[in-house]
């Protein structure tokens, strides 16, 4: 059930049968010439509303604005404080905890946000509030993105451009190649390391445009197998953590030393 289109006292029959909600979560954020600011939370969004359904847990509203200031040389990109983001993603999940939710999958789809979901995540276990993690839709299907792109890129490459052209009719079509001749298409052919070292902390020092990777090797049926493997995987994950008794999942006790026998 997407939260967003229910009545209160539907939303509370559909929280009386479940302890589980998903939060997806993405970015407003450039993508190169080619895609649209809102990428990330339209793929976030696609995913869990789709595989709420499918594992009959809730689906909050999106939470459109991440942290990307590692973007924020490109127009229109919106960021909010890393600190800010934790509290105000930890203080949405204390709301649906009250709500009866102890399980809860951030649906992420912008690499700036993973560690500070995870830090979320941490605060809420060790409360004992909530068992909260973070998932993102990619890493759940890496070898079907390597055999599907040949140049994939970390950011607007073709995964992403496929994503969008299926979930949504917002690609440009005739930025394509721009995208791909003035951006970065082969990552390994940057130096972005040495001895051990990170060598950027923006996206414009490694691309002129924003974009990575190839997304002339996008198209919406790409985008569909995408979909659908991630979903699957999103939704085996759910079912995972809905069976798991609170035991497993919530903070355990102090490790104490072992007794040992009269002869130890």
């Amino acid at each position: 059930m997407y939260l967003g289109d229910a009545t209160w006292p539907d939303a509370g029959g559909k929280l009386d049968e479940t302890s589980t909600a998903l939060v997806p979560i993405g970015s407003t954020e450039q993508h190169g010439p080619h895609l649209p600011l809102s990428t990330d939370h339209v793929i976030a969004e696609g995913l869990a509303r789709a595989a709420a359904d499918d594992a009959g847990v809730v689906c909050t509203p999106t939470v459109n604005i991440g942290v990307s200031p590692h973007h924020r040389q490109f127009h229109g990109t919106l960021s909010v404080d890393a600190p800010t983001f934790r509290d105000y993603v930890e203080s949405l999940s204390r709301s649906l905890v009250y709500q009866g939710i102890d399980r809860i999958v951030y649906v992420n789809a912008h690499g700036g946000n993973v560690e500070h979901l995870r830090e979320v995540g941490r605060r809420l276990h060790d409360d004992d509030a909530a068992y909260a993690v973070e998932w993102m839709w990619d890493e759940s299907i890496p070898e079907l993105v390597d055999s599907l792109f040949e140049r994939n890129g970390p950011h607007a490459g073709p995964k992403e451009t496929s994503m969008v052209w299926y979930l949504a009719d917002l690609v440009r079509e005739g930025k394509l190649g721009a995208a791909r001749d003035d951006g970065c298409p082969d990552l390994d052919a940057v130096e972005t390391e040495r001895n051990g070292a990170r060598l950027y902390y923006d996206s414009v020092e490694n691309s002129h445009n924003g974009a990575f990777g190839d997304p002339t090797d996008a198209s919406a049926a790409k985008g569909e197998r995408l979909f659908e493997a991630a979903r699957d995987q999103l939704v085996e994950l759910i079912e995972w953590l809905d069976v798991q008794p609170w035991e497993t999942l919530g903070p355990r006790a102090h490790v104490r030393e072992r007794e040992h026998g009269a002869d130890g």
